[in-house]
């Protein structure tokens, strides 16, 4: 783990939709070493043997690489962690398939994992005595684990209204009742405001504190996008500033990054800009750290419309008039393929994701 950070900083793979390749995982740690950043949680939505067939051990061949992605981390001595979404873990009455759960737990401990993550994010809110059920599961898990960080993502992981209209309405009380009986060696994460916050203001994270009885692990849904609408869009601007100030209220720090990898490099980046120093990441700057001259230059200039207007404000014309500026590119810079991939469609969001 690097120690130039106050609190944990790193990088969780949550999203949905087309996943990032092997290769680029193990990629990701020379990265995230070389820019100061402490983690990897593997937690891709499109692996079902995490999620919709958690009970089963994955396929010989994924686990070797998922096998493989962990050594690589330790060789470069950066923290690797998995994070585990049992989604029918408990019955509509609260029983919990404990000897499953049991199973999973010490198969995934083989990896000799640093992070654990316990995603109930995607759990279904009308379990009886759901905050309890789910403190009662997660130390379980912990118990079991040899992982030396164990977090907790709750069903309602914001204050954001959206939440319980996908999942119904939250039980009364449900932060506090997590908090007061969870184990507090056991981390929450939380998304802020927002599923997908901008700003992580002091007097919020204060009152998050206060209601789970501990200092939240921030799930950062920026760059993330891979929803119908952000899915439209490349975040290529470096995370905003105010991470920083959130340092004293968090105890960690997870960054969602994008479908694209290569074009995530510049918010994670600027995450770790933001959190090992004083200064706010300059765009123009980082990109010339990351890509060549041309693509950089390419990039500022483009970001506007990659950011704000997005494929639905393209016309087949001008995307294939961009296709054409990048691909060139592509040989020196894999992000210039991967733009080009997006424009062509490559990574058009299909709902049918959200229910694998």
């Amino acid at each position: 783990m690097n120690t130039s950070n106050p609190i944990p900083a790193g990088v969780i793979e949550g999203f949905f939709g087309r996943s990032w390749q092997w290769p680029q995982r193990r990629q990701l740690a020379s990265f995230l070493s070389e820019h100061q950043l402490d983690f990897y949680l593997y937690a891709p939505k499109s692996d079902p043997f995490l999620r919709r067939h958690w009970r089963a051990s994955h396929p010989a061949e994924q686990w070797r690489e998922l096998a493989a992605t962990r050594e690589t981390y330790r060789d470069c001595q950066i923290d690797f962690g998995v994070g585990l979404s049992p989604l029918d873990l408990c019955t509509d009455q609260g029983i919990a398939d404990t000897a499953a759960l049991d199973a999973k737990i010490k198969h995934l401990n083989t990896l000799e994992l640093d992070y654990l993550a316990l995603l109930f994010d995607d759990m279904r809110g009308d379990i009886p005595q759901l905050a309890q059920r789910q403190s009662e599961l997660a130390e379980r898990a912990a118990n079991l684990s040899n992982a030396k960080r164990v977090i907790l993502c709750p069903t309602y992981y914001s204050n954001d209204p959206v939440l319980e209209k996908v999942f119904g309405p939250a039980p009364e009380h449900y932060l506090e009742t997590l908090g007061q009986t969870l184990d507090r060696a056991i981390d929450v994460f939380w998304t802020g405001p927002s599923v997908c916050s901008d700003h992580y203001p002091t007097k919020h994270l204060l009152e998050v504190n206060e209601r789970l009885g501990r200092k939240p692990f921030l799930w950062d849904n920026y760059p993330v996008n891979d929803g119908a609408v952000r899915s439209q869009h490349l975040y290529l601007s470096p995370t905003k500033s105010d991470r920083s100030t959130a340092k004293p209220y968090i105890a960690g720090i997870a960054a969602n990054p994008m479908n694209q990898f290569y074009a995530s490099w510049p918010a994670l980046a600027g995450l770790s800009q933001v959190l090992t120093s004083q200064q706010a990441p300059q765009c123009q700057t980082i990109l010339q750290n990351l890509y060549s001259e041309q693509t950089a230059h390419y990039l500022k200039q483009d970001l506007p419309t990659f950011e704000q207007g997005g494929l639905n404000a393209l016309s087949d014309h001008d995307k294939q008039i961009l296709i054409e500026r990048y691909t060139p590119l592509g040989i020196i810079d894999p992000i210039a393929a991967e733009i080009c991939d997006w424009l062509a469609g490559g990574y058009t969001f299909d709902p049918s994701c959200l229910t694998e």
